[in-house]
Protein backbone atom coordinates (compact mmCIF):
# COMPACT_ATOMS: atom_id res chain seq x y z
CA UNK A 1 0.00 0.00 0.00
CA UNK A 2 0.69 3.46 -0.26
CA UNK A 3 2.29 5.79 2.09
CA UNK A 4 1.73 9.71 2.67
CA UNK A 5 2.92 12.43 4.53
CA UNK A 6 1.73 12.87 7.68
CA UNK A 7 2.06 14.31 11.52
CA UNK A 8 1.70 11.62 13.78
CA UNK A 9 1.70 11.56 17.31
CA UNK A 10 2.99 9.15 19.53
CA UNK A 11 2.46 8.15 23.19
CA UNK A 12 6.20 8.34 25.09
CA UNK A 13 7.69 7.92 28.28
CA UNK A 14 6.90 11.16 29.47
CA UNK A 15 3.73 12.95 27.23
CA UNK A 16 3.50 12.53 23.79
CA UNK A 17 5.73 13.46 20.78
CA UNK A 18 4.74 15.01 17.08
CA UNK A 19 6.69 13.94 13.80
CA UNK A 20 5.68 14.65 10.07
CA UNK A 21 6.51 11.39 8.89
CA UNK A 22 5.37 8.92 6.46
CA UNK A 23 2.20 7.30 7.35
CA UNK A 24 1.19 3.65 5.97
CA UNK A 25 -2.20 3.96 3.88
CA UNK A 26 -2.86 0.70 5.41
CA UNK A 27 -3.05 2.35 8.94
CA UNK A 28 -6.17 4.19 7.94
CA UNK A 29 -9.12 3.76 10.41
CA UNK A 30 -12.85 2.81 8.74
CA UNK A 31 -14.88 4.54 6.89
CA UNK A 32 -16.73 4.71 3.47
CA UNK A 33 -15.21 8.32 2.17
CA UNK A 34 -11.33 8.45 1.35
CA UNK A 35 -10.37 12.29 0.69
CA UNK A 36 -7.38 14.20 -0.89
CA UNK A 37 -7.11 16.66 1.71
CA UNK A 38 -5.41 20.07 0.17
CA UNK A 39 -5.91 22.22 3.14
CA UNK A 40 -6.34 22.20 6.63
CA UNK A 41 -6.03 24.60 9.31
CA UNK A 42 -4.39 25.42 12.79
CA UNK A 43 -7.19 25.76 15.34
CA UNK A 44 -6.00 25.93 19.20
CA UNK A 45 -7.05 22.56 19.98
CA UNK A 46 -4.75 21.63 17.88
CA UNK A 47 -2.15 23.10 19.14
CA UNK A 48 -2.92 21.51 22.40
CA UNK A 49 -2.43 18.13 20.86
CA UNK A 50 0.50 19.04 19.07
CA UNK A 51 2.29 20.08 22.19
CA UNK A 52 0.24 17.51 24.24
CA UNK A 53 -0.41 20.08 26.74
CA UNK A 54 -4.25 18.58 27.70
CA UNK A 55 -4.90 15.20 27.28
CA UNK A 56 -6.63 15.92 23.85
CA UNK A 57 -5.39 12.86 22.17
CA UNK A 58 -7.22 9.60 23.38
CA UNK A 59 -5.85 7.12 20.90
CA UNK A 60 -1.83 6.07 19.24
CA UNK A 61 -0.42 6.70 16.84
CA UNK A 62 -2.63 9.40 15.99
CA UNK A 63 -2.74 11.54 13.02
CA UNK A 64 -3.09 15.20 14.24
CA UNK A 65 -5.55 17.85 13.00
CA UNK A 66 -9.39 18.70 13.12
CA UNK A 67 -10.34 19.57 10.00
CA UNK A 68 -10.07 19.80 6.46
CA UNK A 69 -10.96 20.15 2.81
CA UNK A 70 -10.25 18.37 -0.16
CA UNK A 71 -11.52 16.35 -2.87
CA UNK A 72 -13.06 12.58 -2.71
CA UNK A 73 -10.97 10.31 -4.20
CA UNK A 74 -12.69 7.06 -3.50
CA UNK A 75 -16.97 6.51 -1.68
CA UNK A 76 -18.84 3.96 -1.03
CA UNK A 77 -21.44 6.09 0.50
CA UNK A 78 -24.16 7.39 -1.72
CA UNK A 79 -24.14 10.92 -0.76
CA UNK A 80 -20.66 11.36 -2.13
CA UNK A 81 -19.15 10.51 -5.36
CA UNK A 82 -15.42 10.75 -6.88
CA UNK A 83 -14.52 14.32 -7.63
CA UNK A 84 -16.83 16.27 -4.95
CA UNK A 85 -15.11 19.10 -2.76
CA UNK A 86 -15.45 18.29 1.01
CA UNK A 87 -15.15 20.00 4.49
CA UNK A 88 -14.59 17.52 7.34
CA UNK A 89 -14.31 18.94 10.59
CA UNK A 90 -14.68 17.92 14.69
CA UNK A 91 -16.47 14.12 15.08
CA UNK A 92 -13.24 12.93 16.96
CA UNK A 93 -10.74 13.82 13.87
CA UNK A 94 -6.90 14.09 15.55
CA UNK A 95 -8.57 12.80 19.02
CA UNK A 96 -10.07 9.42 18.50
CA UNK A 97 -10.19 9.27 14.48
CA UNK A 98 -7.40 9.50 12.73
CA UNK A 99 -7.01 13.51 11.52
CA UNK A 100 -6.31 16.11 8.78
CA UNK A 101 -2.69 17.17 9.08
CA UNK A 102 -2.38 14.50 6.09
CA UNK A 103 -2.06 13.94 1.98
CA UNK A 104 -5.30 11.76 3.02
CA UNK A 105 -8.30 10.99 4.95
CA UNK A 106 -10.59 8.00 5.27
CA UNK A 107 -13.76 9.28 7.15
CA UNK A 108 -17.74 8.66 7.93
CA UNK A 109 -19.32 10.13 4.74
CA UNK A 110 -22.18 11.46 6.94
CA UNK A 111 -19.42 13.57 9.10
CA UNK A 112 -18.94 15.83 5.36
CA UNK A 113 -20.07 18.56 4.32
CA UNK A 114 -20.15 20.05 0.75
CA UNK A 115 -18.23 22.70 0.04
CA UNK A 116 -20.80 26.07 -0.68
CA UNK A 117 -20.44 27.36 -3.82
CA UNK A 118 -18.02 29.94 -4.30
CA UNK A 119 -16.45 29.35 -1.27
CA UNK A 120 -13.02 27.88 -2.26
CA UNK A 121 -11.31 24.94 -0.10
CA UNK A 122 -8.44 27.38 1.13
CA UNK A 123 -11.18 29.86 2.41
CA UNK A 124 -13.03 26.75 4.01
CA UNK A 125 -9.79 26.30 6.11
CA UNK A 126 -9.22 30.04 6.87
CA UNK A 127 -12.30 29.92 8.28
CA UNK A 128 -11.72 26.72 9.89
CA UNK A 129 -13.49 24.83 12.93
CA UNK A 130 -12.41 28.03 14.46
CA UNK A 131 -14.78 29.75 12.22
CA UNK A 132 -17.30 27.57 12.17
CA UNK A 133 -17.48 27.81 16.01
CA UNK A 134 -18.00 31.21 15.82
CA UNK A 135 -20.58 31.04 13.67
CA UNK A 136 -22.50 28.41 15.27
CA UNK A 137 -21.78 30.92 18.37
CA UNK A 138 -24.01 33.68 16.50
CA UNK A 139 -26.33 31.31 15.13
CA UNK A 140 -27.28 30.77 19.04
CA UNK A 141 -27.54 34.50 19.88
CA UNK A 142 -30.17 34.68 17.02
CA UNK A 143 -32.08 31.73 18.12
CA UNK A 144 -32.06 32.97 21.57
CA UNK A 145 -33.44 36.40 19.97
CA UNK A 146 -30.49 38.48 20.15
CA UNK A 147 -31.18 41.56 17.29
CA UNK A 148 -28.33 44.44 16.95
CA UNK A 149 -30.91 46.78 18.16
CA UNK A 150 -30.95 44.91 21.70
CA UNK A 151 -27.84 46.87 22.28
CA UNK A 152 -24.14 46.15 22.53
CA UNK A 153 -22.23 42.37 22.44
CA UNK A 154 -18.82 41.39 23.52
CA UNK A 155 -16.34 38.53 22.13
CA UNK A 156 -13.38 37.81 24.23
CA UNK A 157 -10.37 36.40 23.12
CA UNK A 158 -10.44 38.62 20.02
CA UNK A 159 -7.62 38.36 18.03
CA UNK A 160 -7.84 34.45 18.25
CA UNK A 161 -9.46 32.54 15.72
CA UNK A 162 -12.42 32.35 16.66
CA UNK A 163 -12.85 36.12 18.14
CA UNK A 164 -11.33 37.63 14.59
CA UNK A 165 -14.28 35.89 13.07
CA UNK A 166 -16.89 36.55 15.47
CA UNK A 167 -16.34 40.02 15.11
CA UNK A 168 -15.96 39.89 11.32
CA UNK A 169 -19.52 37.87 11.56
CA UNK A 170 -21.55 40.03 14.08
CA UNK A 171 -20.14 43.64 12.83
CA UNK A 172 -21.39 42.64 9.19
CA UNK A 173 -24.86 41.74 10.57
CA UNK A 174 -24.95 45.03 12.26
CA UNK A 175 -24.28 44.57 16.01
CA UNK A 176 -22.19 46.73 17.89
CA UNK A 177 -19.35 44.59 18.95
CA UNK A 178 -16.54 45.15 21.96
CA UNK A 179 -13.31 43.42 21.78
CA UNK A 180 -11.74 41.99 24.78
CA UNK A 181 -7.67 41.46 24.20
CA UNK A 182 -5.05 41.31 26.06
CA UNK A 183 -3.17 42.40 22.97
CA UNK A 184 -3.18 46.33 23.09
CA UNK A 185 -1.34 46.31 19.76
CA UNK A 186 -4.20 44.54 18.38
CA UNK A 187 -6.47 47.46 18.30
CA UNK A 188 -6.26 48.78 14.82
CA UNK A 189 -6.17 45.01 13.59
CA UNK A 190 -9.77 44.36 15.90
CA UNK A 191 -11.07 47.89 14.64
CA UNK A 192 -10.38 46.71 11.10
CA UNK A 193 -12.46 43.81 11.69
CA UNK A 194 -15.54 45.83 12.84
CA UNK A 195 -14.91 46.36 16.27
CA UNK A 196 -16.27 49.43 17.77
CA UNK A 197 -14.64 49.28 21.18
CA UNK A 198 -11.62 47.67 22.76
CA UNK A 199 -11.42 46.32 26.03
CA UNK A 200 -8.68 45.48 27.98
CA UNK A 201 -8.94 41.26 28.99
CA UNK A 202 -8.23 42.54 32.49
CA UNK A 203 -11.37 44.37 33.36
CA UNK A 204 -12.94 40.87 32.96
CA UNK A 205 -10.03 38.13 34.23
CA UNK A 206 -10.24 39.76 37.76
CA UNK A 207 -12.92 38.29 40.32
CA UNK A 208 -15.93 40.33 40.57
CA UNK A 209 -19.47 40.39 41.59
CA UNK A 210 -22.28 38.11 41.04
CA UNK A 211 -24.55 41.13 39.68
CA UNK A 212 -22.73 43.88 37.96
CA UNK A 213 -23.49 46.97 36.04
CA UNK A 214 -25.36 45.74 32.74
CA UNK A 215 -23.05 46.11 29.63
CA UNK A 216 -24.16 44.09 27.06
CA UNK A 217 -27.02 42.33 25.54
CA UNK A 218 -24.96 39.00 24.42
CA UNK A 219 -21.30 38.06 23.33
CA UNK A 220 -19.18 35.37 22.51
CA UNK A 221 -16.90 33.74 25.00
CA UNK A 222 -13.83 31.45 24.03
CA UNK A 223 -12.03 31.86 27.31
CA UNK A 224 -14.15 30.32 30.24
CA UNK A 225 -13.61 30.56 33.88
CA UNK A 226 -13.44 33.79 35.58
CA UNK A 227 -13.93 35.89 32.29
CA UNK A 228 -17.34 34.29 31.45
CA UNK A 229 -18.03 34.52 35.08
CA UNK A 230 -17.88 38.19 34.61
CA UNK A 231 -19.27 38.21 31.31
CA UNK A 232 -22.77 36.74 33.12
CA UNK A 233 -22.27 39.34 35.54
CA UNK A 234 -22.33 42.01 33.06
CA UNK A 235 -25.20 41.04 30.76
CA UNK A 236 -28.56 42.70 30.27
CA UNK A 237 -31.87 41.71 31.20
CA UNK A 238 -32.33 38.22 28.95
CA UNK A 239 -29.17 38.59 27.65
CA UNK A 240 -27.16 35.73 26.37
CA UNK A 241 -23.22 34.30 26.27
CA UNK A 242 -22.60 31.54 24.11
CA UNK A 243 -19.71 29.61 25.45
CA UNK A 244 -17.17 27.60 23.11
CA UNK A 245 -14.21 27.77 24.55
CA UNK A 246 -11.39 27.05 27.43
CA UNK A 247 -8.62 29.41 27.13
CA UNK A 248 -8.52 30.83 30.62
CA UNK A 249 -9.97 27.66 32.50
CA UNK A 250 -12.31 24.97 32.40
CA UNK A 251 -14.02 26.15 35.44
CA UNK A 252 -16.96 28.81 36.24
CA UNK A 253 -16.51 30.51 39.39
CA UNK A 254 -20.19 32.00 39.13
CA UNK A 255 -23.79 31.85 41.19
CA UNK A 256 -26.96 31.26 39.95
CA UNK A 257 -27.55 35.60 40.25
CA UNK A 258 -27.50 36.50 36.43
CA UNK A 259 -29.74 33.48 35.65
CA UNK A 260 -32.67 34.03 38.04
CA UNK A 261 -32.64 37.58 38.72
CA UNK A 262 -32.32 38.92 35.17
CA UNK A 263 -33.03 36.11 32.87
CA UNK A 264 -30.02 35.83 31.49
CA UNK A 265 -28.89 32.42 29.30
CA UNK A 266 -25.86 30.81 29.23
CA UNK A 267 -25.48 28.91 25.68
CA UNK A 268 -23.15 26.13 25.47
CA UNK A 269 -21.72 25.85 21.64
CA UNK A 270 -20.34 22.26 20.98
CA UNK A 271 -18.79 22.11 17.58
CA UNK A 272 -17.69 18.76 17.11
CA UNK A 273 -20.74 16.54 17.70
CA UNK A 274 -23.14 19.09 15.91
CA UNK A 275 -25.59 17.92 13.83
CA UNK A 276 -25.13 17.93 10.21
CA UNK A 277 -27.92 20.05 9.39
CA UNK A 278 -26.62 22.73 12.00
CA UNK A 279 -23.59 22.65 10.23
CA UNK A 280 -25.01 23.36 6.72
CA UNK A 281 -26.27 26.00 8.13
CA UNK A 282 -23.48 27.52 9.97
CA UNK A 283 -21.24 26.87 6.37
CA UNK A 284 -23.98 28.28 4.49
CA UNK A 285 -23.94 31.61 6.40
CA UNK A 286 -19.78 31.35 5.94
CA UNK A 287 -20.56 31.86 3.17
CA UNK A 288 -22.61 35.07 2.53
CA UNK A 289 -22.23 36.43 6.03
CA UNK A 290 -18.00 36.79 6.36
CA UNK A 291 -16.40 39.35 4.37
CA UNK A 292 -13.84 37.82 2.03
CA UNK A 293 -11.54 41.23 2.31
CA UNK A 294 -11.74 40.64 5.98
CA UNK A 295 -11.24 37.12 5.62
CA UNK A 296 -8.20 37.46 3.54
CA UNK A 297 -6.58 40.06 6.00
CA UNK A 298 -6.49 37.95 8.77
CA UNK A 299 -5.20 34.73 7.65
CA UNK A 300 -1.34 33.35 7.24
CA UNK A 301 -0.17 30.73 5.42
CA UNK A 302 1.95 27.63 6.20
CA UNK A 303 2.69 24.12 5.14
CA UNK A 304 2.68 21.06 7.01
CA UNK A 305 5.98 21.10 8.04
CA UNK A 306 5.81 23.98 9.61
CA UNK A 307 2.44 23.10 12.08
CA UNK A 308 4.03 21.86 14.64
CA UNK A 309 6.39 24.99 15.75
CA UNK A 310 3.07 27.35 14.79
CA UNK A 311 0.87 25.13 17.47
CA UNK A 312 2.86 26.27 20.31
CA UNK A 313 2.78 29.41 19.06
CA UNK A 314 -1.10 29.17 19.58
CA UNK A 315 -0.66 28.13 22.82
CA UNK A 316 1.08 30.96 23.65
CA UNK A 317 -0.77 33.76 21.95
CA UNK A 318 1.75 34.69 19.62
CA UNK A 319 -1.02 34.15 16.68
CA UNK A 320 -3.85 36.49 15.42
CA UNK A 321 -6.39 35.05 13.19
CA UNK A 322 -6.24 32.65 11.35
CA UNK A 323 -3.80 30.08 9.67
CA UNK A 324 -4.39 28.29 6.84
CA UNK A 325 -2.04 24.81 6.32
CA UNK A 326 -0.91 24.13 2.73
CA UNK A 327 -1.05 20.37 2.73
CA UNK A 328 -2.25 18.69 -0.84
Amino acid sequence: MATFKAIRIDKADKGTTAALTQFDEAELMEGDVTVRVEWSTLNYKDGLALTGKSPVVRRFPMIAGIDFAGTVESSSNPNWKVGDQVIGNGWGMGETHLGAYAEKVRVKGDWLVRLPDGMSARDAMAIGTAGYTAMLSVLALENHGLRPADGPVVVTGAAGGVGSVAIAVLSKLGYHVIASTGRSSEEDYLKGLGAAEIIDRNELSAPGKPLAKERWAGGVDSVGSTTLANLLAMTKYRGAIAACGLAGGMDLPSSVAPFILRGVCLLGIDSVMAPIALRKQAWARLSTDLDAAKLAEITQEIALDQVIDAGAKVLAGQVRGRIVVKVG
